[in-house]
């Protein structure tokens, strides 16, 4: 039987959800509960914040990319919980127009399925009774959806706090908690969303802070007992690791991997074995695949053409076994990449690619690919299902493509990936078959 759930949504990004989340995950610990948290759509740095707050690892859930018996399977991670909680991504209704395998990839989509009942946070600066409007449109806007109260964020004063709670009484709509404006824990921001758990030199100090204030300021034991859940653990057919023994380069610079899939292929009896280009690590030469995640090589690009035993490593590696890169990793295999300066910074050289930060474009949203040619884990004619966000733009890709790509909308995108003998790479960020 599955412990009770919540998820935490808002209607925006930038209104308090991650401070919430991180505070009540370490609230709830901190009581000797199990909490078990999960994170909606497709984003790799939240987990992690997660795991730091709660103490287990926190998985994605994304109605677009995964089918129902994969999100049944991951959710099943909290079987042994006290209780759930999954925060929502952007607005909690916003997804893409077209659906995908479950949905429109909305945390909308992930209340529904599961039966989790919504917390709805608010930033309730400048307005009064018209929050009690918003939080009312939530209740009503999907009939399968329940809400179970609202959290009020960046509250001004006590006569402040006095005028919202009176909208919200009149609407019928419970009050969970009202936290005062508190800028000291806001999670910090950088180009591609927060910064990344281990870059942040304060997190246990933000963590037990935004635990505290959320403890002072929260009903924790109203909360609790809005949990509900009619979702049944499910056993999901994981994908499957692309080796046996998989090279993994991890470190500042390459850290973008969806805790699900290390997940599942540890599970499946992988063995994971870390290197770091940025202490200019080559892949263990035991391995029979190496594998690059994305993360942030433009910031240390100086770093990684300096790195001649890895470059010379991973081309030595690539002579006999498979290499394939995803986002930032795919630009480190490159020939160059050229950063926001216009300085060309020598890559790996396993493909042609060549990249730039010069001219910063955005390329966000969700991926299918078929697979022109074989990578890693799949065969040639495979559909997969992925995400891309990134800022650079591809100058030269001179290898052949390695899969057609689409958007959510089935609209054709440039960045097919591309392929050269044994090296593959991809824009997309892997997270389920199609």
């Amino acid at each position: 039987m599955m412990p009770p759930g919540l998820i935490i949504g808002a209607p925006a990004s930038g209104s308090g959800k991650t401070t919430l989340m991180l505070g009540l995950c370490r609230a709830f610990r901190d009581r000797g509960l199990t909490v078990q948290p999960f994170k909606s759509g497709p984003d790799y740095i939240d987990p992690a914040f997660h795991a730091a707050a709660a103490g287990r690892p926190s998985f994605n859930l994304d109605s677009w990319a995964m089918p129902a018996d994969l999100i049944a399977g991951l959710a099943a991670k909290g079987a042994d919980a006290d209780l759930i909680l999954a925060e929502g991504s952007m607005g909690f209704f916003d997804g893409v127009a077209v659906p995908g395998a479950m949905g429109i990839g909305a945390g909308a989509d992930i209340a529904a399925m599961t039966g989790w009942p919504l917390v709805l946070i608010l930033d309730v600066s400048g307005q009064a009774q018209t929050a009690a409007a918003v939080a009312l449109g939530f209740a009503r806007f999907r009939p399968d959806i329940t809400l179970a109260g609202v959290v009020l964020n960046r509250v001004a004063s006590p006569r402040h706090e006095t005028l919202v709670r009176a909208g919200m009484a009149a609407a019928g709509i419970p009050v969970l908690g009202a936290l005062p404006r508190r800028a000291a824990i806001e999670v910090p921001e950088r180009h591609l969303g927060l910064v990344q758990a281990e870059e942040h030199g304060a997190l246990e100090a933000l963590i037990a802070d935004a635990a505290a204030l959320v403890a002072a300021h929260v009903d924790l034991d109203a909360l609790r007992a809005a949990a509900a859940g009619s979702l049944t653990a499910g056993t999901a057919p994981f994908p499957a690791p692309p080796g046996q023994r998989i090279a993994l380069a991890r470190d500042a610079a390459f850290s973008f991997v969806y805790p699900h899939m290390l997940d599942a292929w540890h599970g499946a009896g992988a063995e994971v074995l870390p290197f770091s280009p940025l202490a200019d690590e080559a892949p263990d030469e035991s391995a029979d695949i190496a594998w690059l995640p994305g993360g942030y090589p433009e910031l240390h690009a100086g770093r990684l053409a300096a790195a001649n035993r890895f470059k010379a490593g991973l081309r030595h590696f690539a002579e006999t076994r498979p290499v394939h890169g995803e986002c930032g990793g795919y630009m480190a295999m490159g020939a160059a990449l050229i950063d926001a300066d216009g300085g060309r910074h020598e890559m790996a050289g396993l493909l042609g690619l060549v990249t730039s930060y010069e001219r910063r474009r955005m390329h966000l949203g969700y991926r299918r690919a078929v697979l022109r040619r074989a990578m890693p884990g799949h065969g040639p004619g495979a559909a997969l299902r992925g995400h891309e966000f990134h800022y650079s733009t591809v100058i030269e890709q001179a290898d052949e493509p390695l899969a057609e790509v689409r958007d959510a909308n089935g609209t054709l995108v440039a960045e097919t990936g591309s392929r050269r003998g044994r090296a593959t790479g991809t824009f997309f960020h892997l997270i389920a078959g199609a």
